[in-house]
């Protein structure tokens, strides 16, 4: 941080007292607390990682937050996603922590971005702050950060959680520094790791990770001890350890000038939305298909092609599970195609992303099939029996 910005702030009598703590540190102390006052940090994702990240950021005085997400707040995101509550579901998560970082300390400047992140915007939306705090769930978003902040010279404190696991650390702190790209200079291909809403994830892990973002924000932004800039810090829950792997940049890597189609990149366009849409993909609401299930069960046929460990915790009554890898793998195209000869096929999922690729990979099998919009999240939501 400049001196002169950092000069320019001054702490009211209020402030002093709010942050007397860190006032009583000698590695923060006055000029430390005007640091973070007259820094500005962009979080990416303000689900289960972005939840404690922004509240700590925020009662440590962070001058200016900033805010990236275009989701909505559901029920199924409180077991870990704790800057939000019953009261904001269904309304835009921007907003939900935008009114609880203000309620926990007003002297936050708080600026919301309801978007997607993407190769068009993030130049102009990451280039307003000091530091970028990666709270994403998906590959593409990653990379999209990692090379935007290449770009701009912008550190990038970084965290991933899956299942009892997590991890955390700090890319592109310098020039000498390692970035994402150094951790996994390739995508793994689409489907292998599975999503928090096909894997799981214990509650408490997006908490410790995001916490360990948020120190290592305040250790960048402050200047004080040692970062994890070419650490890896890998958290295992279930046996209460952690692991530090050391990170080292390619020397032979080429600069990125230009960011460029990151779901393509990532190998996610095969069943984009563009391409579905072309396909021509029949849907039906979750009320038309209780409807169905009442009046002609034994005409359908009704797949889930969500995981197992999904599948146990809730399905329609009248489902069968055919999970998407197997339709995938082709493993179950012929089984699909024998159970569908005299019956009409609806397929679901959780939300309906999963359920529109199985279709669109059954139409090039000669297999027709009409996708439940919503899925089992629209199912619930509408308060709809279970047979």
């Amino acid at each position: 941080m400049e001196a002169q910005k950092r000069d320019e702030i001054n702490l009211s009598g209020e402030e002093m007292s709010r942050y007397a703590r860190h006032l009583s540190l000698p590695e923060i102390g006055i000029i430390g607390q005007k640091h973070l006052k007259a820094s500005s940090v962009l979080c990416i994702g303000s689900g289960g990682l972005g939840s404690p990240l922004l509240l700590y950021l925020a009662a440590a005085g962070i001058g200016h937050i900033g805010i990236v997400d275009f989701d909505f707040v559901e029920d199924s995101n409180l077991q870990r996603q704790v800057i939000h509550g019953m009261s904001w579901i269904g309304q835009p998560k921007i907003d939900s922590a935008r009114a609880r970082i203000l309620e926990l300390n007003p002297y936050c400047q708080v600026n919301t971005f309801r978007t997607r992140l993407s190769s068009k915007n993030a130049i102009d939306i990451i280039n307003k702050f000091d530091v970028v705090c990666d709270c994403t769930d998906n590959f593409p978003s990653r990379y999209l950060i990692n090379d935007a902040c290449l770009i701009l010279n912008k550190p990038n404190i970084y965290g991933s959680v899956s299942r009892f696991e997590g991890q955390a650390t700090v890319f592109n702190l310098n020039k000498d520094s390692p970035n994402y790209r150094d951790l996994l200079p390739e995508p793994p291909p689409p489907g292998v790791l599975p999503s928090c809403a096909e894997g799981g994830v214990i509650g408490v892990l997006p908490g410790l990770i995001g916490l360990i973002q948020a120190t290592e924000t305040i250790k960048v932004l402050t200047g004080i001890g040692n970062t994890l800039d070419g650490r890896l810090l890998v958290f295992d829950a279930l046996k209460m350890t952690f692991r530090e792997l050391t990170l080292k940049p390619s020397s032979n890597k080429e600069k990125i000038k230009k960011l460029i189609n990151y779901e393509k990149f990532c190998g996610e366009v095969e069943e984009s939305d563009h391409n579905i849409a072309s396909l021509s993909i029949e849907s039906i609401s979750v009320h038309e298909l209780k409807k169905l299930l009442e009046n002609d069960q034994e005409g359908i046929i009704l797949l889930d092609v969500r995981n197992k460990s999904e599948y146990d915790i809730f399905s329609i009554k009248e489902s069968k599970l055919i999970p998407l890898k197997d339709i995938e793998n082709g493993e179950a195209i012929e089984s699909i195609r024998k159970m569908t000869k005299e019956k009409k096929l609806y397929v679901h999922c959780k939300s309906g992303k999963r359920s529109l690729k199985a279709l669109g990979i059954l139409k090039r099998n000669d297999i027709q099939g009409i996708n439940v919009a919503g899925g089992i999240d629209a199912w619930v939501s509408n308060k709809l029996s279970n047979g």
